[in-house]
C-alpha cells in the first residue's frame, strides 16, 4: 500500500517520505490492515502525514505517535457510541 496518494500538496524531503512510508506500512501490518479498500487505511495514512507535518521524522517516534493517536481516536469513538442515546 503506497503512501504517495496521501501526500498530494504536502512537501517533504525524500528521507522523510521514506520514513513515513515505512511507518505507514508498519502500522498497517501491525493493525492487520491488508484490504486496500478498508477506510481505516486512509485514516492511518492521513495521521502519518499529519504528524510528520509537525516535524516528527524519526520513524520510531513517528510510529509511536501514530499508534497513540489512533488508539485515542478509537477510545473516543467507543465512548461516544456508548454514551450516544437513540433519538425518539
Amino acid at each position: 500500500m503506497p503512501l504517495t496518494p496521501y501526500l498530494k500538496g504536502a512537501v517533504f524531503d525524500p528521507k522523510a517520505i521514506e520514513a513515513m512510508a515505512a511507518v505507514f506500512e508498519g502500522v498497517c501490518q501491525s493493525l492487520q490492515l491488508t484490504n486496500r479498500e478498508d477506510p481505516f487505511i486512509e485514516i492511518v495514512a492521513r495521521k502519518v502525514v499529519e504528524i510528520a507535518g509537525m516535524g516528527v521524522h524519526d520513524s520510531n517516534h513517528l510510529r509511536d505517535l501514530v499508534l497513540l493517536a489512533l488508539s485515542k481516536n478509537r477510545s473516543t469513538q467507543r465512548v461516544s457510541r456508548r454514551t450516544a442515546r437513540p433519538r425518539p
